[in-house]
Parts: structure tokens; C-alpha cells; sequence
């Protein structure tokens, strides 16, 4: 059995870290305006492009707003609360409602003035090609 020892300082170290962790995530808005969910995300790296996807059940296009720079895409909307006449009562609701915001950095620059976007059944689509020096070129190689 291997002796190991407890080193109090760097496991308080990893707690600060932590802790600041969660401090800065909650600190990026203010209570009155942070948002209560964000959609999720899957970046693919497709060679000379990148493809976003982020899920946005229920939201319309009309309350989409994308901005896209060099290094970022931010994703910011609304999932507006419908109420009805013949409603009766929610007893229980998991459903998100109200403002969300999202960034994602990029970890190559992109042409943002080129960007397409897509929203086909709750999912947002956006293809986002990546600067000529980013992309990642074969080159042949002669020996001499």
C-alpha cells in the first residue's frame, strides 16, 4: 500500500478555484436578468467549416438573435409563455420560459460575414467556414 500525502494547501487551492468558478458564472448577469436555461450546443469541425447546432425547442425565428465575430457566436432569444383561454391549470411544468443567452468561442477565427443559419424542427443550424490560414491544407512535400 503506497503512502500518500495529504497536502491541505492544494486541495484549498482547488476548492478557491472552484468556488471562483462558480462565483464568475453567476456574476455574468445581473439575478434580474440572468437567464434560467441555455440551449445546448454540438460544434463540429468540418475541415475548411465549423457546424453549430444548438436546440431551441419551441422558439421561432422572430425571436432569434445570432451574432456571429471573428472568434465568438453569441445566441440570445426569448421563449415566450402562451397562455390560453381553456387552460384549466398547470399542475407541473419543466418547460423553460422567458430571455436566454449563450457565446460560444470558437478556437479558430472564422468569416463571419459568410455565415448561414438554419432552424428546421427546434434545431438551429449554423455553418460557419473558418479564415483561408485556419484551414488545415495538405501539402506535398518533395525530397531532394
Amino acid at each position: 500500500m503506497a503512502i500518500v500525502r495529504w497536502q491541505p494547501f492544494a486541495e484549498m487551492e482547488t476548492l478557491r478555484r472552484q468556488m471562483d468558478r462558480v462565483f464568475d458564472e453567476l456574476s455574468q448577469g445581473t439575478i434580474s436578468d440572468s437567464p434560467l436555461w441555455k440551449p445546448v450546443v454540438e460544434l463540429k469541425d468540418e475541415g475548411d467549416a465549423f457546424t453549430l447546432r444548438a436546440q431551441v425547442p419551441g422558439i421561432e425565428g422572430k425571436d432569434l438573435d445570432i451574432q456571429a465575430t471573428r472568434e465568438s457566436v453569441t445566441l440570445s432569444g426569448e421563449s415566450r409563455y402562451e397562455k390560453t383561454s381553456d387552460e384549466k391549470g398547470v399542475y407541473h411544468s419543466e418547460f423553460h420560459y422567458g430571455q436566454f443567452k449563450r457565446v460560444i468561442n470558437l478556437p479558430v477565427a472564422i468569416q463571419n460575414d459568410k455565415v448561414e443559419a438554419d432552424l428546421t424542427n427546434g434545431v438551429l443550424t449554423l455553418k460557419l467556414p473558418k479564415v483561408e490560414e485556419a484551414v488545415n491544407r495538405v501539402v506535398k512535400v518533395d525530397l531532394k
